[in-house]
């Protein structure tokens, strides 16, 4: 982990006194729009499958990661090591078929029991969640949003959602594939900005909706005590 330490201590260097004056202004809240810039850059060289940009747009991810570290340890919050350590006792825990006993064969095994394990989790921790979906990063791009949303009604079997029609989605998805979705998706976008519509303020006010409709139903509330 030589380069590792070397990186850290370039940073941490950075933003000493006699420093780099810009490294010494940020806060975590002005790093934001970067660490956004470079996981965007990031993911293109994922989508090209770019391996030498990859490389290098994996480094500039890993700074944003390690600038945080620095920014929390210099205000006493944690440091770097608690990081690593937490999340890897996370990974070990979660990963009980792996570092423990028991076997599972399927990707849905695993799934279903990181749900529990997790659940578990907030459970011993005194963590609720309130409502009956759980809670989005806000910055979540609304596309994702409502496929995290639809995620739920259907692991769940929420009733209620009288704003979707089931067996449209049921044959829209029979001939879907990659490109098609592509050209649908891009064409609804064209079609939103002649209108002078915000596809995003759209499809999030519809998913916003349709997680009240799920909400309001008594039988979710009966299925979920």
């Amino acid at each position: 982990m030589e380069a590792m330490d070397e990186l850290r201590a370039t940073i941490a260097r950075l933003r000493a006194p006699g420093g780099c004056p810009w490294d010494q202004e940020q806060t975590h809240a002005s790093l934001v729009r970067c660490l956004i810039d470079e996981v965007s850059e990031l993911i293109e060289t994922i989508d090209q499958l770019d391996m030498p940009h990859m490389r290098e747009e994996l480094g500039d991810v890993l700074i944003q990661v390690l600038f945080h570290a620095q920014l929390a340890e210099e205000a006493g919050h944690f440091d770097l090591e608690a990081v690593a350590r937490e999340v890897n006792e996370k990974l070990v825990r979660r990963h009980p078929h792996v570092f423990g006993e028991g076997a599972l064969e399927t990707s849905d095994q695993v799934l279903h029991q990181w749900d529990q394990i997790k659940a578990r989790e907030k459970l011993d921790a005194g963590k609720t969640e309130s409502g009956l979906f759980k809670p989005q990063p806000l910055r979540l791009p609304a596309l994702m949003f409502a496929e995290a949303v639809w995620k739920q009604v259907e692991k769940k079997h929420y009733e209620g959602v009288t704003a979707v029609d089931r067996a449209r989605i049921t044959q829209l998805a029979a001939g879907l594939d990659e490109t098609s979705l592509g050209q649908a998706l891009f064409e609804l976008a064209a079609a939103a900005r002649q209108k002078g519509l915000d596809p995003e303020a759209a499809l999030r006010l519809t998913t916003n909706r349709i997680m009240h409709d799920v909400e309001q139903h008594p039988a979710n509330h009966t299925r979920n005590s």
